[in-house]
């Protein structure tokens, strides 16, 4: 049998009401509500009095009902559609969500983060989050270079900011030989829809620089999720920056893959064992980078002596493995700032934009050296 005292502790606390609010301060139901949503009605000595014994009582207002009324729901949402596994080990969506949160608190803004299976089930998220009214914006990451979720998102009239810019004009990548120019900078996002980018073009233009400056002429690239925007885009610059330095398309050789240390294991087998192996290999990020360079030393490939290898993006393991990994250096935590001011900047009425981020710096350490003579 169930003690009094101990059903007692069980017993669920009651959220206060705008009713016990009333009964405390000792007016009616409707002057609290004035008070309490700021409208005129009400003396200032009695809406003082009003917000005081909602704090007493612990009182926050119901985000259906708030958003009913046709105020914010106080919350923004980010949709992560890529494979869990991947996000457990990979640092940039850490660092991202660090930035944006840090933003986010400085308004009392929610973060309402969410992991799906793909892009059709973000799609039916964005249009739940609407019918309920859960979230005033979102922040739309990783952009396909054939994507729903703009024309979605205008449709809603959901504000949004997109974190990674549009694909390039001219995505996807064909086979043939790269083409030539400058023209990789992504356009201005076009409206409504503001969107924050970096310059994958100028990124991938100092590896090259600093790789052709090696001598190095056998690249390949370990890319990323294929029908992402930035992973056309760093495939695409890629070609680009190599033939304006005089390499053929047979010298340059791109393999997407998940992300996973797995599967740029994977792409460093596969390129490694070509007739005519790179001298140095790009990753588009710290995890494969690190288990290509574990893929090398179990062939017993000397790095730097025999192959060269650059991490798109730095982080701790980039640093504590052996030799060091040569890496792009930037800001994401700055970069999450940057989209979180714009999304908030959106939601005050401003007007969309394109903001470009810092352009990343390369830090050459032990993983890169000369091309070594065959």
């Amino acid at each position: 049998m169930t003690a009094p005292g101990e059903a007692a502790r069980r017993k669920p606390v009651r959220r206060p009401t705008i009713k016990d609010i009333a009964r405390r301060a000792g007016v009616s139901e409707s002057a609290v509500s004035f008070a309490l949503n700021d409208r005129p009605g009400v003396s200032p000595r009695t809406r003082a009095r009003v917000r005081q014994v909602a704090e007493e009582l612990g009182w926050q207002a119901n985000s259906a009902a708030r958003a009913l009324s046709g105020e914010r729901a106080g919350a923004a949402g980010l949709v992560l559609a890529r494979p869990a596994r991947t996000l457990g080990v990979e640092s940039f969506f850490l660092q991202l969500v660090s930035g944006i949160q840090e933003v986010f608190a400085t308004r009392t803004t929610a973060l309402l983060l969410q992991v799906v299976e793909d892009l059709d089930a973000e799609c039916a998220l964005y249009r739940r989050w609407w019918a309920e009214r859960r979230v005033d914006g979102v922040l739309v990451v990783d952009p396909r270079t054939d994507d729903p979720r703009p024309a979605l998102l205008t449709g809603l009239a959901l504000p949004a900011v997109v974190i990674g810019g549009p694909a390039a004009p001219d995505a996807p990548v064909p086979e043939p030989e790269p083409e030539r120019g400058t023209g990789l900078r992504p356009p201005p996002a076009p409206p409504p829809l503001s969107t924050v980018w970096a310059d994958d073009a100028g990124a991938m233009a100092r590896i090259l620089d600093h790789l052709h400056g090696l001598g190095h002429r056998r690249i390949a690239h370990v890319a990323g999720l294929p029908g992402l925007a930035h992973t056309e885009r760093r495939i695409r610059s890629l070609r680009t920056e190599a033939a304006l330095r005089g390499l053929g398309a047979h010298q340059i050789r791109s393999v997407t893959t998940d992300y996973s240390d797995a599967e740029g294991a994977e792409a460093t087998r596969r390129v490694l064992d070509a007739a005519e192996p790179p001298t140095a290999i790009i990753y588009d990020n710290d995890v494969m980078a690190v288990a290509g360079a574990s893929v090398a030393a179990g062939r017993g490939i000397p790095v730097p002596g025999e192959l060269s290898i650059v991490a798109w993006d730095d982080s701790a393991l980039c640093r504590v493995t052996h030799p060091r990994l040569t890496a792009l250096v930037r800001d994401i935590p700055g970069f999450g700032r940057l989209a979180a001011r714009e999304l908030l900047t959106v939601l005050d009425g401003g007007p969309p934009r394109s903001v470009e981020g810092e352009l990343p710096q390369l830090e050459a350490r032990g993983s890169t050296g000369p091309c070594p003579a065959h």
